[in-house]
């Protein structure tokens, strides 16, 4: 599993290295091969079928000269696309990046012209015998269909800041918050909410203040989201339509700090007639709160830490 502290980019770094390690070899064989029979497309096809069969996640492989120019048919699992010989690829993603002084590069994904899905491509330069670049050999593969080696994504347990409309930054110091019906309730609405996170099973919850909703997610149905209107928001026999349910002893969010969060949604509603709460979210399990500002500004922050800033540091970063 990665470290809470990976970040996206490196996990994709470390996938990236995985298929390489295991696209290399089998197209260096490839190039070696072809190199003896170049320019014969009938002999390059049939090197290029042979050489499918160490591949099975490949969708098809082709041979390319110097500028790109396709002078074999796509090979393929169900056989030869002779349309693509003589295709012009020069100007697709992979051509266009710089091959490594190994002569091998696995591009970065793009979207295929045809079937219109993230996709791969391996290129392998082709020398002839006294070492003088020949072409390419292309392997092409669907993002699905690779052998993914890493687990899960994890998202990393820190602070992010994302900037929000620029429209609606420029005129927020022409807004005041208007009195939503939430606000008027805010005591009742708090006092709900912690309880269907602490003892009926919801790990996840947004809270729209500015438009008197929240959204929650159920541990017993978390493939669905449930819409809680105001009416709902301030009734506690709300609270009956959830079975009693343990809170998880593997959340990150210990149970006892549940209301200081809600609390400090609702200091930050009031904080500033300019710039204050928009929404707050809560997940109990990756332990981070979601905050959206009437700038438009949203911040991802780890529980712990929300709770040892003030309205002050707010205020200036809102």
């Amino acid at each position: 599993m990665p470290s809470s502290t990976e970040t996206l980019r490196e996990s994709i770094a470390c996938q990236r290295e995985a298929l390489i390690a295991i696209l290399q070899e089998p197209l260096r064989r490839l190039a070696a091969a072809c190199g003896e029979m170049w320019g014969v497309r009938a002999a390059l096809d049939a090197a290029l079928r042979e050489a499918l069969t160490t591949l099975p996640s490949c969708q098809s492989l082709y041979a390319l000269d110097t500028d790109g120019v396709q002078i074999s048919d796509n090979v393929g699992h169900e056989g030869l696309m002779e349309e693509n010989f003589g295709r012009d690829r020069s100007e697709r993603p992979y051509l266009r990046e710089v091959v490594p002084s190994t002569g091998f590069l696995l591009s970065q994904a793009y979207i295929s012209l045809q079937a219109r899905r993230p996709s791969l491509t391996a290129i392998q330069i082709v020398r002839n015998a006294a070492g003088a670049a020949l072409g390419f050999v292309g392997a092409d593969f669907d993002l699905r269909d690779l052998p993914l080696t890493r687990e899960l994504y994890e998202e990393p347990r820190h602070w992010r800041q994302i900037k929000g409309d620029p429209s609606i930054r420029g005129t927020v110091f022409h807004q005041t918050r208007s009195e939503s019906e939430m606000d008027r309730h805010i005591d009742t609405v708090l006092g709900v909410v912690e309880e269907l996170i602490a003892e009926h099973g919801v790990f996840h919850v947004m809270l729209h203040f500015s438009s008197n909703r929240a959204v929650i997610w159920v541990m017993g149905d978390p493939y669905r989201y449930r819409l809680l209107d105001i009416e709902a928001l301030i009734d506690p026999d709300s609270c009956l339509a959830y079975p009693r349910m343990s809170y998880p002893a593997n959340a990150l969010v210990p149970v006892a700090h549940i209301r200081a969060v809600l609390d400090s949604f609702r200091a930050l509603r009031f904080m500033d007639e300019t710039l204050y709460l928009r929404s707050g979210t809560l997940n109990i399990f990756n332990g981070v709160v979601g905050l959206t500002f009437s700038c438009d500004g949203s911040h991802y922050i780890p529980y712990d830490e929300f709770l040892r800033m003030d309205q002050a540091f707010w205020v200036g970063a809102g």
